[in-house]
């Protein structure tokens, strides 16, 4: 398992709990699927393969799952996304595109040189108007990366899930990506599954870690079982 760490390791059921993007989709989207005898390729290739037959995600792919659900939130098909990544690819160099901080400022010209290899003339309408105003683009990036900070490679290396206040972090370096306590390193479900059973102030105690953290782990972990963490 040292291989996985500053990678992160996801089940599609943790990876869903965390985006809010059911299991299922991220299986597709990874693996692949077949609709009416008709194939389709996987949007990208997962960061782990653990060798057991079973789907993981790394971090990259966490990221990349927040910003391919937020473009099919607004009207992108996963065909245009797929064939947007594969442009990406190839002008940045990346495995995981989307997710790159350039694709936050360079993404809208990707995406309308897809759009310039669409025969569907209806299609292509939906999509410029959709891309063509920056502010559009800009908001769904926006969306899709808020709270997520870049390394110097232009690489997403941790992610506030639920904002700098509330201190909790995904860290790939970190517990293999499971959100923590950022001032601890404890994971939030160790201290909320600690907390229900023992109560907040032993809980506190027993790992040593300020009471405010083990209420912001409890608040998190809440907000992740009602899906609003995301």
């Amino acid at each position: 398992m040292s291989e996985l760490i500053g990678v992160g390791l996801y089940t599609p059921a943790e990876a869903a709990r965390l985006t809010r993007v059911p299991a299922a989709k991220i299986v597709r989207w990874l693996n692949g699927h077949t609709i009416k005898g008709r194939p389709y390729k996987p949007l990208w290739q997962s960061q782990v393969d653990l060798e057991d037959g079973h789907t993981y995600l790394g971090f990259r792919d966490l990221m990349e799952v927040k910003v391919a659900a937020e473009f099919i939130k607004h009207g992108v098909s996963a065909v245009r996304i797929r064939a947007a990544i594969e442009v990406a690819r190839d002008v940045y160099g990346y495995d995981h595109p989307l997710s790159t901080d350039r694709f936050k400022t360079d993404g809208k010209d990707i995406f309308l040189r897809v759009i310039d290899d669409i025969a569907d003339g209806s299609e292509q309408e939906k999509l410029l108007n959709t891309f063509h105003r920056q502010y559009a683009f800009a908001h769904i990036i926006e969306r899709s990366l808020k709270g997520v900070e870049f390394d110097d490679s232009g690489a997403p290396s941790l992610w506030w899930p639920v904002g700098y206040r509330e201190r909790i972090i995904v860290d790939p370096a970190r517990s293999f990506g499971q959100p923590i306590d950022e001032a601890s390193s404890v994971p939030t479900s160790v201290l909320a599954a600690a907390a229900r059973a023992e109560g907040a102030g032993p809980t506190a105690r027993a790992f040593d870690v300020p009471l405010t953290s083990v209420k912001r782990a409890m608040k998190f972990e809440a907000l992740l079982e009602k899906g609003l963490a995301a």
